[in-house]
Formats: C-alpha cells, structure tokens, sequence
C-alpha cells in the first residue's frame, strides 16, 4: 500500500514541505506520494487566507515547486519570485526516494499543463470519456516537451462492479436514490462558484440533469450530480470494466485510483472480481533508509529491497546489536 498525501501551495511553505516529505517518506519506508494541489473553490481559499485568482495560483504553485525540488536535490536555495522567496534553503535529512516522492497534479487548464509540464512526475485527469482524456494527455505531453521532460499520466475514477451488467447498473442506480432534484440543484450552485477547469468539465458532463449519465460506454456521471471532484465512475461486469481501464491504459496512463460506495464492500469486490482480470506488478525497489539520532546527525545507513511493500534492512553494527535488531524484526 502507497499513500498519496496532497501538499497545498500557498498554505504551506516548500521549505516545511520539503521538511514533512522527508521525515514521512522514512517514515512510510518510501511508500510515499505526493499530489500538489492548487485548490479550486475561491471561497475555500479565501478563507484560508489564499486570495490570489485561478493563473496566479499557479504561478504560485510554479515557485513553490521550483524550490521544493531543488531542496529535494540536496541544493542550497536562494530564490526570489513574485510570490516566494528562501535564502540559503536546505534539507538536513533526506528521504528515501530520491530525489523525492513522485509528484502528481491534477488539473484542465493551460496554467495546470504548463506546471504540470514542468515540474510533475505523473498527470492526473479525472475520469472524462477517452477521447477527451486523450486531448489532455497530448497538451501536458507537448508541455513536458518544451522543458525537455516525459511524464506519466494517471486517471482517478469511481468503479461500480458486479458480477453481471444488469447487477452493476443497479447499483449505480441505487447510489442516488435518495438524491433530491434540490440536493443537485445545491450541488450545482456551489460548483458554479468554483474556478476549477477541472470542475466545470465534470459538471458539464451531466449538466444537473439525471436523464443521460451514461456519458461514455460504461462510465457514468451520477457521482458528480452533487459530489465535487471525481464524478465519474465505470459500471458493470468485471470483464466489461477491465476491458475499460485497459482503454484508458491504451491512451498512455499507467497509473488508476480509483474508489467506491461503500468504499471497504466495494474495494472487496474489486479485488475478488476485477483485479484477477488487470495485469498488475509488485514493485522490487532499491532502497537506502537513514536514521538520524536525537540530535539530528545520521547515525548510520543501510541498504535494503522492499517487496510488496515489506522492508528488510542492513544495518551497520556499529548502530548497536540491540538496536540493529530491534529494527530489523519492525
């Protein structure tokens, strides 16, 4: 198990992000992600103390990002932008993916694309029939481009499996049963206030209404009648579905996070129905954990492999046998 754990330019610094990566990146044994997000409702961030407009928060996201990744890199920072600016910024303790965790950010608009272009390891797109999915990935792929980079691309949907079609679209059907014509209408008022690109697809996708959420063979948008965010979900029989994600995955993304109602009933039919049907690889990574003492030095390093996210380490003797072996059996 990997954790995606967002950071949020302008709410934090990159300095104390660099700082919280590191120590949680060790702490996870290098089963960390990071999703940067920009944030989309104005009056959210308003209230946060974040009053810039949609551009300018990315601008802003462009700096942050500009001197995390330097600090990740063992740099000594010195930056000074419209919104940003460190003077001799560093990381005293590195974390164990190096140069930092993979970095995702999510988002439609040209100021997302070029940020994203720029500075992100994997693309997120909500879950938007393929052919638009395939639009975007060509923009962030020209943007990546022009700084001389590739970049990964991942999708974020909802999946509704069952063991026959007929099953799964009830179930879908059954999600919003008790969905009000005034919860979506409620719904749709707060969305429009939003200034997210991202946002406004999703919604334009169903525009309110109930009479046609099947917007792709098998992807329907009930979910975002009054949820912000991911909307969309894949309905149906397992074979059907994997059939689905393997389109997506024809398009160039390589990497799926997906949820479900209620989540823990339905992550169990995914993984009974579904997974056996997804060619999937566990994940063999060289690693090289640090562990620092009270006082902040590295006390020592060691090598080790994680496998299915289960870590075995070398420690150095001078660490302490009793030490050493304490860590060795967590």
């Amino acid at each position: 198990m990997r954790f995606l754990v967002a950071v949020r330019p302008g709410l934090m610094s990159p300095t104390l992000t660099a700082r919280m990566v590191a120590s949680f990146d060790q702490m996870s044994e290098g089963r960390l992600l990071i999703n940067v997000a920009t944030g989309g409702d104005p009056v959210e961030l308003a209230g946060d103390g974040l009053l810039f407009d949609h551009d300018e928060r990315y601008r802003l996201t462009d700096e942050f990002l500009t001197i995390f990744r330097r600090i990740c890199a063992r740099e000594s920072v010195d930056f000074k932008g419209k919104h940003l600016e460190v003077r001799d910024a560093k990381l005293l303790f590195a974390g164990i993916q190096k140069p930092y965790p993979d970095l995702y950010l999510g988002g439609s608009s040209a100021a997302a694309h070029e940020v994203a272009g720029k500075h992100i390891d994997v693309y997120l797109t909500w879950g938007e029939p393929p052919e638009q999915v395939a639009e975007k990935i060509a923009e962030v792929r020209r943007s990546a481009a022009l700084y001389g980079r590739t970049i990964r691309f991942g999708v974020r949907l909802h999946l509704i499996v069952r063991e026959t079609e007929k099953e799964a679209w009830a179930a879908a059907e059954d999600l919003i049963r008790y969905v009000t014509d005034d919860a979506i209408s409620a719904a749709g008022k707060t969305f429009a206030r939003f200034d997210s690109v991202g946002q406004q697809r999703m919604s334009h996708l169903h525009a309110g209404k109930r009479e046609k959420l099947e917007i792709s063979p098998n992807l329907w948008a009930g979910v975002g009648l009054v949820r912000g965010g991911a909307g969309t979900a894949l309905v149906g029989d397992p074979e059907t579905v994997a059939e689905r994600i393997r389109e997506y995955a024809g398009l160039g993304v390589d990497s799926f996070i997906f949820s479900g109602y209620p989540h823990l009933e339905e992550a169990y039919r995914v993984a009974e129905l579904l997974f056996p049907l997804l060619e999937t690889e566990s994940e063999l990574t060289e690693i090289a954990p640090q562990y620092l003492s009270p006082f902040g030095e590295v006390a020592t390093t060691g090598t080790g492999v994680t496998v299915g996210g289960r870590l075995r380490t070398g420690l150095q003797e001078s660490y302490g046998d009793e030490k050493r072996r304490a860590l060795e059996s967590s």
